[in-house]
């Protein structure tokens, strides 16, 4: 496996509330979409864009906002059916792995039944996802789906900027813009680079230049160690 194959989404430590989020054209409606709540224009929305584009980051702001509950898609019991008909439902990365389609299909209709919300998360939309059963599926295919692209210049220079900003550490914006162009197109790869130069640049005790941000992400691309510890 490739060393720029990152975890999806969420990164330790990562910052998740509303304060963090960049919106740029790339995320703005499915931002739009999720402060809007609870003026929803369907009872359940799916969230969709490629890995490491900020999904999980839209949903938990939403879940603590809705004060929703978190149901996992191949763990839909009867105590997650109770809780779905008294609170909104989120159920993040539905398209990552095998789904409890039959749960699922209960699980909405007693969201409905309850009039609760429900947010799914996932890389494409229904018709990719290989669902068999057919009432599932024309569930599915009700619901409002907004999309986000992939990451702009303009959000990935803001994300750097705040990680950067969120460690106390001043950089130049020349060295923003050159990860920018270097590092894979998603804010997951932005945290692993971000966190990955603050900590050499820590162990080095030096400041971070464009040499040494150069130097450590193509350690990371080459699967080296850039620090001890």
């Amino acid at each position: 496996m490739s060393s720029r194959q990152l975890p999806l989404d969420l990164a330790p430590g990562e910052a998740l509330s509303r304060d963090d989020l960049v919106v740029t054209p790339a995320n703005a409606r499915a931002a739009a979409l999720i402060e809007n709540w609870p003026s929803w224009p369907a009872p359940v929305v799916i969230l969709a864009g490629p890995a490491g584009s900020g999904k999980s980051h839209l949903a938990a702001i939403w879940q603590e906002e809705a004060d929703a509950v978190t149901v996992l898609r191949q763990g839909i019991d009867a105590e997650a059916m109770e809780q779905a008909a008294l609170r909104p439902v989120l159920i993040d990365n539905v398209d990552g792995g095998p789904v409890d389609e039959n749960g699922l299909f209960h699980l909405i209709n007693a969201a409905r039944a309850g009039r609760q919300a429900m947010l799914l998360t996932a890389r494409s939309f229904p018709s990719a996802w290989g669902v068999k059963l057919p009432d599932l599926l024309s569930r599915l295919k009700a619901a409002a789906m907004v999309e986000i692209d992939e990451p702009d210049d303009m959000l990935l220079a803001g994300v750097i900027t705040k990680l950067f900003a969120d460690r106390q550490v001043d950089v130049e914006p020349h060295v923003v813009q050159f990860l920018v162009r270097r590092i894979e197109r998603s804010l997951s790869s932005a945290i692993r680079a971000v966190d990955a130069i603050d900590r050499a640049a820590l162990e080095r005790k030096t400041r971070i230049t464009r040499p040494l941000a150069a130097e450590v992400v193509a350690a990371l691309e080459a699967g080296e160690r850039v620090f001890e510890g």
